[in-house]
This record gives C-alpha cells, structure tokens and sequence, in this order.
C-alpha cells in the first residue's frame, strides 16, 4: 500500500491509502478521494486547475516536463513546490509524500 497525505483548502490533513499497482494519477486519486478538484482537461496538463503544492517528497517525484512548467508558469500563486498532480503518477515513489491542493474548486 502507497500512504500519502493530501491537504485540502481549509489546511485540514487526511491520509490515503492507495494500492500498489494501481497506474493512477494523483489527479484521478484526489478526485476518486471526492477531493473538489476541477481538472477540467481530464488530465491532459493543459489547464492547471488541478494544481498542487509539494509539501513533502521523501521520495522522488517524476520531473516536471515542459508542458506542465508552461502551464505552471500561468499561475500567479504558483511556486518552485508547485505541481499539476495529473503529471504525477501514484506508484512507491511518492509514498510519504504530503500534498496542498491548490487548484481551482468547482463551487
């Protein structure tokens, strides 16, 4: 099993716990976790509303690739943590990870 920890708007933490093998992103996660997430694209890395900030990586995260930096670097709070957690896929690497969401809500 993968533990991580998501942080939500509210600073509120919750852990998950995902199976290994799974071949997610952390997007599809936060959204199966009913976190309120928009991820209007789908997980394309085309919209940035899925947006997340790297609290802790024990381990290692996959690189940022150039889209996703284009994309991050539309978004005025976004920071040198910041990621889109559909580019991140969940497998052992990021277990212990803890991540803010910091993407739109669709409320």
């Amino acid at each position: 099993m993968i533990n991580i920890t998501i942080e939500d708007r509210n600073g509120t933490r919750q852990d998950i716990v995902i199976p290994e093998g799974i071949n997610l992103s952390l997007m599809e996660v936060l959204k199966a976790s009913e976190y309120n997430i928009l991820a209007t694209c789908g997980g394309m890395g085309i919209c940035a509303t899925c947006h997340v900030q790297v609290l802790e990586a024990p381990g290692s995260l996959p690189p940022v690739n150039d889209t996703e930096l284009d994309m991050l670097d539309t978004l005025p709070e976004a920071g040198p943590d910041s990621r889109l957690s559909c580019q991140i896929r969940v497998n052992e690497n990021i277990a212990g990870a803890v991540f803010r969401i910091k993407g739109e809500s669709n409320e």
